[in-house]
């Protein structure tokens, strides 16, 4: 781990954060006109699930490369150039109307959140000291859900009174904002040449028993949380007979829940964030959803949702600041980039299989058994990452003859892992 040693850059911090609203918003902002433009030309359900596929496989699939570009190349000109790239791709989105077209532009955006995520996410422990990560990992989600929440009621207002070319044109705007973060933001992560001998970090995220047993434990919660964002409409339209007013004010609980979330954990002291209780939280996400075993009425679940959306940004936070502290500084950005490949695969998973099971079990059970086999994930995982004990890996396994990772920040402390206990609709475990 490597954080900052000397003065800690709060202005960073907030430019970050401003940065993550913004895009945010726009991706949301991009996704809902899409989404309505694909239902309003009639294209189907197909179209649709494709559309959430694109958004959700590159990154997936693309994890290990994002992360390696993360910590290889210059951060500035990640940010910079793929910024910019991704502006044009949303100003052609605009523009064009073949679903195949629309799904293979939004699957070239996708591809560059793969790099720009585990970037950004590995920006933050090099802006703040160890005891503030929380803190300023809970200012960045907040920021995000804040921008989560205006897009779909932004988006439907443009849509209806505009049409989809305005919200898409705001969207290819809103990357500028990765750009002036890119340029003004002072903490950098950039490559050097050594005069002798440089290093590198070889490091797989697999090797580190905690790790990987909380992020398999992840991903199994988000596959149900996400089959629960296709099953849930139907719960709340049809079994409960809700009105469209009722399922918007419930669709909004979970983020409202998200940026309490971010709020309270964020204040967490920084020795009480361990990876037993990023499992217990994430068990508290779990069991509102089996609570709709016993709503009678849509207006209960709010309440529900809202509990579920608060371990959700607890989880965020949590586990932004396990990965930062159990990670060597150098391959923060493969490990941020692995830890969203295999949520991004969980949700994946979860999506692909509800629309199936939909059509031929009661929604209120499939919400239930989603709750139910996520909390049994996490309980599983408990024992095994409280009896693995926490030590460094080995250093003579992790140097090699490949640039290293520096930055212009603050001064910093050593890169090795220290001994320490410690990572859209409703994004379980947002990508940092």
């Amino acid at each position: 781990m490597s954080f900052a040693s000397g003065d800690e850059r709060w202005a960073d911090v907030y430019l970050l954060s401003i940065t993550r609203a913004v895009s945010v918003c726009g991706e949301f902002l991009a996704a809902t006109t899409l989404a309505l433009v694909l239902q309003q030309a009639g294209h189907g359900g197909l179209a649709v699930s494709g559309l959430l596929v694109a958004a959700s496989l590159p990154i997936a699939l693309l994890a290990p490369l994002g992360g390696r570009i993360a910590d290889r190349a210059d951060s500035r000109v990640v940010l910079v150039t793929v910024g910019l790239l991704q502006g044009l791709v949303c100003l052609g989105l605009a523009f064009v109307h073949h679903p195949v077209a629309i799904i293979g532009m939004v699957a070239l955006l996708a591809c560059g959140l793969a790099v720009t995520q585990p970037t950004v996410a590995a920006l933050i422990p090099r802006m703040v000291r160890s005891e503030s990560l929380a803190r300023a990992s809970g200012l960045n989600q907040t920021a995000g859900v804040i921008g989560m929440l205006i897009a779909p009621a932004l988006a439907g207002f443009l849509v209806g009174q505009t049409g989809p070319r305005l919200p898409l044109l705001l969207d290819a705007a809103s990357y500028l904002a990765l750009v002036v973060a890119g340029l003004a933001i002072r903490t950098r992560r950039s490559p050097v040449a050594a005069t002798a001998v440089t290093a590198t970090v070889r490091y797989r995220i697999w090797d580190d028993r905690t790790l990987t047993v909380l992020v398999g434990a992840l991903a199994a919660v988000v596959a149900g949380v996400s089959a629960v964002n296709v099953v849930d409409v139907f719960f709340i339209r049809d079994t409960l007979a809700a009105s469209t007013t009722v399922f918007g004010l419930v669709a909004a609980a979970w983020p409202v829940g998200m940026l309490i979330g971010s709020v309270v954990f964020g204040r967490v002291p920084r020795h009480r964030i361990t990876a037993p209780a990023a499992l217990l939280i994430t068990a508290g996400s779990c069991a509102p959803l089996i609570g709709c075993l016993v709503v009678g009425n849509a207006l209960w679940m709010i309440p529900l949702w809202i509990l579920g959306g608060a371990c959700n940004g607890g989880i965020n936070v949590f586990v932004m600041v396990i990965v930062a502290g159990r990670a060597p500084a150098a391959a923060h950005g493969r490990a941020f980039a692995m830890v969203s490949g295999a949520i991004q695969g969980g949700s994946l998973i979860g999506l692909l299989a509800a629309g199936p099971l939909v059509e031929h079990f009661e929604p209120r059970w499939l919400l239930a058994a989603a709750g139910g086999l996520g909390l049994l994930a996490s309980v599983a995982a408990m024992p095994i990452v409280g009896r693995t004990r926490e030590t460094l890996p080995s250093e003579g396994a992790v140097v090699s003859s490949e640039a290293s990772v520096t930055g212009d920040g603050p001064s910093r402390d050593g890169g090795s892992v220290g001994d320490r206990t410690i990572r859209e609709p409703k994004p379980m475990v947002d990508a940092m």
